[in-house]
């Protein structure tokens, strides 16, 4: 699709071809159900989460709408994974600002060897467009 403007994550999206910004950089958290024994410690490792019994990272889709194999739950959404993770088939790594959507039967965890996630404002060269440089400056303003 086309968008004047895109918030991306990297290093998970690519910013290439594209003129950005950085808005925001920090560190990530897994996401667990409430109730699971590691949503008690103060901080785990990756080797921690990956490969739980019965809780599987979930697969996002491919650029091209397929999602890659493993024993993941497809999801599409944030909110669609939170709600995975809150029915107990599912955990995640997400950036620590997930914190604020957050529900009770949830729980995160901040994961130490994680790599950290900056969040950058991204929009074509080409765009001449004064909305897109009114927003742009107006979200490195507020970041």
């Amino acid at each position: 699709g086309r968008a004047d403007v895109a918030l991306l994550h990297r290093p998970f999206d690519s910013a290439a071809g594209f003129h950005t910004e950085e808005l925001t950089t920090e560190g990530q958290v897994a996401v667990l159900p409430a109730g699971h024994p590691l949503a008690a410690r103060t901080h785990v490792h990756m080797a921690d989460i990956t490969g739980l019994p019965g809780l599987p990272l979930p697969r996002w889709p491919d650029p091209d709408g397929t999602y890659p194999p493993g024993p993941g739950p497809q999801v599409r959404d944030f909110a669609q994974l939170l709600q995975l993770v809150a029915l107990g088939r599912a955990c995640a790594v997400s950036p620590e600002s997930c914190r604020a959507q957050l529900h009770g039967d949830l729980a995160a965890v901040p994961v130490l060897d994680a790599p950290t996630v900056t969040t950058v404002i991204a929009w074509p060269p080409h765009s001449r467009s004064r909305a897109v440089a009114d927003l742009v400056r107006t979200a490195t303003r507020l970041s």
